[in-house]
């Protein structure tokens, strides 16, 4: 059991892009969530992740009424999940909240994390619970996303998990020592053991703006979440290359064969053509897996910050 009287502030860290529409109604959302949270206080870091809309202004503005609002403003845009490094590396409470700007993410759920927290576990992450407003296409790509993440992956991701969780401070500081330049948390975290703990939660409809990620954004997260967490794809193209020698090398065979001991003569162009084009497709597939792997680690190895802070309070 954690002993409340030292343990009393949460950490609250906000991604930010474009949400200027959305700040100031979380920052409202947080402040009635934690005048019932007593003896806990908290401090909302937002992490401005190179917004070009007035996001950046207003949460300074808030910052200017409150000390407990402060800000990270990246020199540009470097993704959710630097962002999210940014605002661990920086967060100094007993617990750390992350959370998504457009208000998808309940602030009413934080006390539940919170009290989850309290009995000794040392994750609480959620999961998402889908409703009849979400589209088919969006509840069919999400299904696939976990499948596929899951099938390549040396990590099992439970469908739903999202950036969405209470850490502990000491599981903060080990997320700290993290420095990879492709970062997918939801891969790192449950590797790292500690006591986790997930509870469900019913997303909310965006409040303002839309969602800043596209179909192909979402394909990109799900190629580097699995080429982060796993050299499973890289084995795939073995095996799948060892089929393809050994189909090529029977057929081999069975053209010697009968252009031998039969009469039949080995025509048809389409077929070889086809054949060459299919297994060279093949081929600029598992060059393209290879080529992720190389691209991350010659980022890796040039050890370049994930982000860099133009000003903060």
């Amino acid at each position: 059991m954690l002993d409340i009287m030292s343990t009393n502030k949460i950490s609250i860290v906000v991604p930010t892009f474009n949400e200027e529409g959305n700040v100031e109604v979380l920052y409202e959302r947080i402040v009635r969530v934690f005048a019932d949270l007593s003896p806990f206080d908290f401090e909302l870091l937002y992490v401005n992740d190179g917004s070009s809309d007035s996001s950046l202004s207003k949460i300074k503005n808030l910052a200017d009424n409150d000390l407990r609002v402060k800000y990270i403003s990246f020199s540009r845009n470097y993704g959710h999940q630097n962002a999210l490094k940014a605002g661990l590396d920086h967060a100094d409470g007993d617990a750390v909240v992350s959370l998504d700007a457009d208000l998808q993410h309940p602030p009413d759920l934080i006390p539940k994390m919170v009290e989850l927290w309290r009995a000794g576990n040392d994750v609480v992450y959620t999961i998402r619970k889908d409703t009849n407003k979400i589209s088919y296409f969006k509840k069919l790509t999400s299904s696939l996303f976990y499948r596929f993440v899951n099938s390549l992956s040396d990590t099992k991701l439970e469908e739903g998990t999202a950036d969405f969780r209470l850490l502990d401070r000491k599981v903060v500081s080990v997320l700290r020592k993290y420095n990879e330049s492709n970062l997918f948390f939801r891969g790192i975290i449950p590797t790292l053991g500690f006591k986790q703990i997930g509870i469900p939660y019913t997303p909310q409809d965006r409040f303002s703006g839309s969602t800043k990620y596209s179909f192909s954004k979402m394909v990109k997260f799900a190629l580097t979440g699995i080429t982060s967490s796993s050299a499973k794809p890289l084995y795939f193209s073995i095996y799948l290359g060892l089929f393809f020698a050994a189909s090529a090398f029977m057929y081999a065979i069975y053209a010697i064969y009968i252009s031998i001991f039969t009469d039949k003569a080995i025509t048809g162009w389409t077929s070889i053509i086809a054949s060459i084009l299919f297994i060279g497709g093949v081929q600029l597939i598992m060059i393209g897996i290879i080529g992720i792997y190389l691209g991350k680690l010659f980022t890796q190895s040039k050890n370049r910050p994930n982000y860099i802070i133009e000003e903060k309070n």
